[in-house]
Formats: C-alpha cells, sequence, structure tokens
C-alpha cells in the first residue's frame, strides 16, 4: 500500500435505503480489534439534527465520533442543509492536520436524500438512493437493490433484511442489528 493510500476498512456493515418517502439505517454491532472480535453489540449509528438525520459510520470509532460531531457542528452552522453540511465536512476531513488522520466512512440518511462522506474528499449521493458502507457492505448492497426491485417492502425492512444477508456472508458483521428510520 502507498503512503498516501488510507487502509481498507473491514469493521462492519452499515446500510441505509430510501423508499417511499421514509428513509432507514442500520448497523450490525461487531466490534472487531483485528481479526478478533471484542464486542458484539455496538452502537453505529446515532440521529442527528433534531432527529431528522441518521447517521452512520464504519471504521475507528473514536474517529467516526469526532466526525460525526463535528458533522452536527456543520449540521447546525447550515441550518440543517445536508449537501452542504457534508461537502464542508469533507474539505476539512481532507485538509485539516488532525481530522485527515482520521480513518472512517460516514453513511447518513434523510428522508430525501442518502450520502456517504469519506475522507478523501468524496461525498457520494448514489442514483438509486442506497448507501452502503464497511467490510459487509457489497453483501448488504446487493441484497438492498434486490429487494428494492423486487418486493414492496418498506424501507426499514430492506434494510434489515440486507443486514442479515450480510452477516451470513460477511465475517466482519453479525446479526446484532439496530435500526432507525425517519
Amino acid at each position: 500500500m502507498k503512503n498516501n493510500q488510507r487502509p481498507v476498512i473491514r469493521s462492519t456493515t452499515v446500510i441505509g435505503v430510501i423508499r417511499d418517502g421514509k428513509a432507514a439505517l442500520g448497523s450490525d454491532g461487531q466490534m472487531t480489534l483485528g481479526n478478533t472480535v471484542i464486542k458484539h453489540s455496538t452502537r453505529k449509528i446515532r440521529r442527528l439534527y433534531h432527529g431528522k438525520l441518521v447517521a452512520g459510520f464504519a471504521g475507528a470509532t473514536a474517529d467516526a465520533v469526532t466526525l460525526l460531531d463535528r458533522f452536527e457542528e456543520k449540521l447546525e452552522a447550515y441550518n440543517g442543509k445536508l449537501d452542504r453540511a457534508a461537502v464542508e465536512l469533507a474539505r476539512d476531513w481532507r485538509t485539516d492536520k488532525y481530522l485527515r488522520r482520521l480513518e472512517a466512512m460516514l453513511a447518513i440518511v434523510s428522508h430525501d436524500k442518502a450520502l456517504i462522506i469519506s475522507g478523501t474528499g468524496d461525498v457520494i449521493e448514489p442514483e438509486d438512493g442506497i448507501v452502503a458502507i464497511g467490510s459487509g457492505s457489497m453483501y448488504a448492497l446487493a441484497a438492498a437493490r434486490s429487494l428494492m426491485k423486487h418486493s414492496s417492502l418498506p424501507a426499514k425492512e430492506i434494510v434489515l433484511e440486507s443486514l442479515k444477508i450480510a452477516a451470513d456472508i460477511c465475517i466482519y458483521t453479525n446479526d446484532h442489528i439496530i435500526v432507525e428510520e425517519v
């Protein structure tokens, strides 16, 4: 790995879905240290900006909490404008000497927008309204896309079922699932 590349985050699964004007975001609860499970029921999601958003993280817990706190400050500064707050956080994260060392990713959903924010300056809004981060993210993403296409399940159920599928496949994801809806 080159010095300027960040390590691949192998730690969890977080997925968010928007459907029919509602959004849900959930995560598993497994915390690992290297290749050892040290906790099964870690809470990796939280509500932000007066309960209008739900954010989740993958990566180092202390780093992610720092970023979530900073993101909440940006939301307050920009009156809850999700896009603007996300871009400002990504810019700070990439350019600030302290923040750029933080190793985490954020997934955020509101009733009408889903974003992924990375430490490399990326703010990604997927076209399908599904965000997924962490080591089991691609399993959960595939499951969510299939459920969106072939079922009428609400967002919360799609998130729950997608996380269950990821937990069956990914060794860094367990079935202690927490889902929040906005």
